[in-house]
């Protein structure tokens, strides 16, 4: 674990600007209190040197074991909102934009439960806002990046696009002791100025629970505004997407394919909206390989049984 956490940097106070800007963190949870209440610890105590004012928009999508009663008792100030419990990621952060977008703040944070924020990550991130505000004609959004604590590697953080005829391939951004720019971004913990909320609007209703963020990031792109990711990690949280959910070799093919279209994986009517629109020219190849490839897999494992 210390080799992990030396490598997340300490975070350094907001210089004095005219006014202090008005931050809204945004967060959807289920069923994960102890988490939830950690990161929401954690928020406090940084949001009192951070140089903002801060507050936060909680959606509990129908949580079963009391986070939202917990959330209410401890942290009275933290404007939580009921889901349907069946909005899952995409849904809920939606829902947390929409309400806080009514209070006009200046910045949005973009935050997951899981992300386990290190000591003075809010102020990093605010300061690099306050630098690329600065040098920047454009409005920039900045993507903190995350380490896994169980394998000390790179889990969310800024992707790069892949070249023009393979924009599908896309790659993680190691940050570095600068900001650096990238395509598009994991959520996990992001910083959105109003200006970028205003030509993008909010995440995506196409989008149940993945691919909303990366649609966000790189719709920003096409809208004019940039994307920088932030120096050094800002946290750790746990790598828990992508291919390995259905590719492991004991699966079933019934299992295999049930996760692969769930609303956790690649819904096939999400995965074309999202190919369709950001894949490129060949975008229909895009579109149907994990489907191809879930299939190899399911008819290899099953041959080997």
């Amino acid at each position: 674990m210390t080799p992990v956490l030396g490598r997340l940097g300490e975070g350094r106070g907001v210089e004095a600007g005219p006014a202090r800007p008005r931050l809204v963190a945004l967060l959807t949870v289920h069923d994960r209190k102890a988490l939830t209440l950690a990161c929401l610890a954690r928020l406090t105590d940084q949001a009192q040197g951070c140089g903002a004012d801060v507050s936060v928009v909680l959606v509990d999508d129908g949580s079963t074991d009391g986070t939202g009663a917990a959330v209410r008792e401890a942290f009275p100030a933290v404007q939580v909102v009921a889901g349907s419990g069946q909005l899952y990621w995409n849904g809920g952060m939606r829902l947390a934009f929409q309400v806080a977008r009514a209070q006009d703040p200046d910045l949005y944070l973009l935050l997951n439960d899981d992300t386990h924020l290190a000591p003075g990550a809010l102020a990093r991130l605010l300061a690099t806002h306050r630098a690329l505000a600065a040098a920047r004609p454009r409005p920039c959004l900045v993507v903190g990046s995350t380490l896994d604590p169980a394998t000390g590697r790179q889990s969310y953080g800024g992707w790069r696009k892949g070249p023009r005829l393979a924009p599908g391939r896309i790659s993680l951004l190691e940050p570095g002791d600068a900001p650096r720019p990238c395509d598009t971004m994991n959520a996990n913990c992001v910083l959105v100025p109003r200006a970028v909320a205003a030509r993008v609007g909010n995440l995506d209703a196409a989008f149940t629970h993945s691919m909303g963020d990366l649609d966000y990031g790189l719709r920003a792109g096409r809208a004019g505004c940039e994307l920088w990711v932030a120096p050094g990690f800002v946290g750790e949280c746990q790598a828990n997407t992508g291919h390995a959910q259905w590719a492991r070799a004991a699966m079933g093919a019934r299992e295999r394919w049930r996760r692969v279209a769930g609303p956790k994986g690649l819904p096939p009517a999400e995965w074309l909206v999202f190919t369709s629109r950001h894949a490129g020219p060949l975008w229909p190849a895009w579109f149907a390989w994990p489907y191809l490839k879930t299939g190899w897999q399911a008819l290899r494992s099953a041959l080997a049984r």
